[in-house]
């Protein structure tokens, strides 16, 4: 996540930062610190970082204007338009969240792409 916030020139000290998800990895820790009612933690937020495993969960109306969202998740939806039947999608609803966001990563070709650079180098470091 410090790459991508990084990469996007976000500054974060300071702000108010909300993780949404319950896997072990990125949201359960965190998770635990929120209540029941995540749109009203999240329309505080200057910087949300989703990783649900929804579609399209958080809404335009969960993002304070101007909030930074980095949607990590990545979901299959159907989509028999796609020579695939599907097509994914991430756990933010993109075309609300692109209109109040000042900065949101797309899925796909957000986050993905940069964990992939950041494991190749990692792979390099380790390597040397």
């Amino acid at each position: 996540m410090h790459r991508v916030v990084a990469r996007y020139g976000v500054h974060i000290e300071g702000n108010r930062a909300v993780v949404i998800g319950r896997s072990n990895i990125v949201g359960t820790p965190p998770a635990l610190l929120l209540t029941k009612n995540p749109e009203v933690i999240t329309r505080q937020a200057d910087i949300i970082i989703s990783a649900v495993g929804q579609p399209n969960m958080v809404r335009g109306s969960w993002i304070k204007p101007g909030a930074v969202v980095i949607d990590v998740g990545i979901n299959p939806v159907e989509d028999m338009k796609s020579a695939r039947g599907y097509r994914l999608v991430g756990d933010v609803c993109y075309e609300e969240a692109c209109k109040i966001a000042s900065a949101i990563t797309p899925v796909p070709g957000g986050v993905g792409p940069i964990t992939v650079a950041m494991l190749l180098s990692n792979t390099l470091k380790s390597a040397k």
